[in-house]
């Protein structure tokens, strides 16, 4: 498995450019699903998880061309299977996205339990209570979800209030909707940024969704969907790991192609924390920091528009350069410590108190060989690693593939010590973020 390999104490300097928002492209791509005419969507990141999607809707039928860099245009005239098999889904949670269009569109859909990161059991039962809400047939069948719209007529509008914010039972539940008989109306939404973009999208392909947003999103359905054009918004998250490399490495950057409304809560917190972020026009961020300045302050996270649990774990890393104690409170995820231990193992003082990491700074880290468990936690160990003395090894580095699109090409241009350690099996292969690129076609 590839591995990252950084030599800390490098301050960043530079401009970095933020790729489309993997959480926004891959409902987007499912989308295709709800109509036999073609979705063209630009600013598609070339990550794993965005790899796996288009191959999983290529196993159904689809048709997937990438014309040009970041391009995918999607066809869905032909689906010939309904089934998400295990071996897709195991490795990413957003999957289960093919649920809600494929009942919608065909009546059936046979999708495998989810898997992706470790990092709590996020089980999809609020999916499918809304999609039995809306009249569907949901059984457990071997590891598998198999739904149905009985007597193969169509999904009904109904009320729906979801006990929890749920991100991906609200786009599940949104794309099926699209298509239902009547008035469907979602309680208790999830107010993402991703959300937003799902909608703009399902409205530009005939669909007729309001509220998106805010806690009630009203969705009338329609007999068809049409083809549409759209562009991802870029990666809020991404957006955020690069300032705290910023901050973290008292740094200065030039962050392009963003959207500064989508990072508040974030840039909020960061200038609590002493650094300064300006914000030049709607998608360029300045920042700046000297690392003497920071200060310890606590955070929780919740759901959007609060401080989004993606960030928590670059947020922790920065932490142990702050003077001072700080409290971070993870509320969405049971298990989205796992990075701390490998922090701890750089000299980080961090001591977890049930649901609460209490972090002591600042403290020199070391380099030392760690592992990544997760996504945001390979973020985390990246950021530790440009900050700590020596040398750092990031093992298990195809997580952080899952969602960033060539980071340690971005750092490295920006005056990070990174390079790519590639194992004898990977070697002659093209980068992760590269493979999509090799199924482009005119």
């Amino acid at each position: 498995m590839d591995r990252f390999r950084i030599i800390g104490g490098r301050s960043l300097r530079g401009r970095v450019t933020i790729s489309g928002a993997k959480n926004s492209a891959l409902p987007c791509m499912a989308a295709a699903l709800l109509t036999s005419e073609s979705v063209t969507l630009h600013n598609v990141p070339y990550v794993r998880d965005i790899i796996t999607q288009r191959r999983l809707l290529e196993d159904l039928g689809a048709h997937v061309l990438t014309p040009e860099l970041r391009t995918h245009k999607i066809a869905c005239a032909h689906i010939e299977l309904f089934e998400a098999p295990y071996d897709l889904v195991k490795t990413m949670r957003a999957s289960v996205l093919v649920l809600g269009p494929l009942l919608a569109r065909f009546g059936k859909a046979k999708v495998s339990l989810p898997g992706g990161c470790a990092i709590g059991t996020r089980p999809i039962d609020l999916h499918l209570e809304a999609l039995q809400r809306l009249g569907a047939q949901v059984n457990l069948e071997a590891g598998y979800v198999v739904a149905r719209v009985p007597q193969r007529g169509r999904l009904q509008g109904a009320e729906v209030n979801f006990d929890k914010v749920t991100v991906t039972g609200t786009e599940n539940l949104l794309m099926a909707a699209t298509l239902a008989e009547g008035r469907t109306v979602i309680n208790n939404a999830a107010r993402e940024p991703e959300i937003i973009d799902l909608c703009e999208l399902l409205n530009r392909m005939g669909a007729r969704v309001r509220g998106a947003g805010t806690p009630t999103i009203t969705i009338d359905g329609v007999e068809a969907l049409g083809a549409a054009e759209h562009t991802i918004i870029p990666d809020r998250i991404e957006t955020g790991t690069f300032l705290t490399a910023a901050a973290i490495t008292g740094g200065e950057l030039e962050i392009k192609d963003c959207r500064p409304e989508h990072s508040a809560i974030v840039i909020a917190k960061l200038r609590e924390v002493g650094v300064e972020i300006e914000e030049i026009n709607q998608s360029t961020l300045h920042v700046r920091c000297c690392a003497d300045d920071l200060c310890a302050r606590d955070v929780v996270t919740e759901p959007h528009p609060r401080f989004p649990t993606d960030m928590q774990a670059q947020y922790m890393a920065l932490m142990t350069q702050t003077r001072g104690t700080a409290r971070i409170t993870e509320t969405i995820f049971e298990n989205r410590f796992m990075h701390a231990s490998e922090l701890q193992r750089m000299g980080a003082r961090i001591r977890i108190e049930g649901h609460m990491a209490v972090v002591e700074g600042p403290t020199p880290l070391m380099g030392a060989r760690v592992q990544a468990s997760d996504l945001r936690a390979s973020a985390s160990l990246v950021l530790a690693g440009l900050v700590a003395a020596g040398e750092t090894i990031i093992e298990r580095v195809y997580h952080i593939d899952r969602g960033y699109e060539k980071i340690e090409a971005k750092l490295r241009a920006v005056g990070a010590e990174i390079e790519r350690v590639r194992d004898s099996v990977t070697a002659n292969l093209p980068p992760p973020a590269e493979v999509g690129a090799l199924q482009t076609e005119a």
